[in-house]
């Protein structure tokens, strides 16, 4: 994936991400989403990102906030790349994903879009918001596994 491709996958998911909605507390109750915040302090990032699973399958993933470019269009792309995956399946792609983050070993065909971050290793400082949906989501997987129990 060169260069541009990565640019434009980054801006299009940052100005047009997907399922950026609130929650209400009601519906997360009634549809027994988890909510998950997420923040640092070092950027905007304020995000909060609302799971629903069902038999170890996430069927709905929401997130509403404010966050930088980088942080949003991580979340956009994983959301589409998640919704309708297992667990497993979702760990196996967060798995490779900070692999390629921490430039470590990585299968490049299981993560699609997110490949877009591969340089994101070159700017320390931004690790953290490539990063802040997938440890949100990964929080969200550990209390389902809880609950479920």
């Amino acid at each position: 994936m060169n260069r541009e491709l990565r640019r434009e996958i980054i801006i299009d998911n940052y100005e047009n991400p997907t399922n950026k909605m609130k929650i209400s507390d009601e519906q997360i109750e009634k549809d027994n989403f988890i909510k998950i915040n997420t923040n640092s302090e070092s950027c905007i990032d304020n995000v909060d990102l609302y799971v629903k699973f069902v038999d170890n399958v996430i069927t709905d993933l929401y997130f509403d906030g404010e966050a930088c470019a980088i942080s949003t269009s991580a979340t956009s792309i994983m959301i589409k790349m998640f919704l309708g995956k297992t667990i497993d399946d979702a760990i196996i792609v967060i798995n490779n994903y900070y692999n390629m983050i921490e430039e470590k070993n990585y299968d490049e065909n299981i993560l699609e879009e997110l490949n877009a971050y591969i340089d994101i290793s070159k700017q320390p400082n931004r690790k953290k918001c490539a990063t802040l949906p997938f440890n949100a989501l990964l929080k969200a997987i550990d209390i389902y596994k809880k609950n479920a129990r």
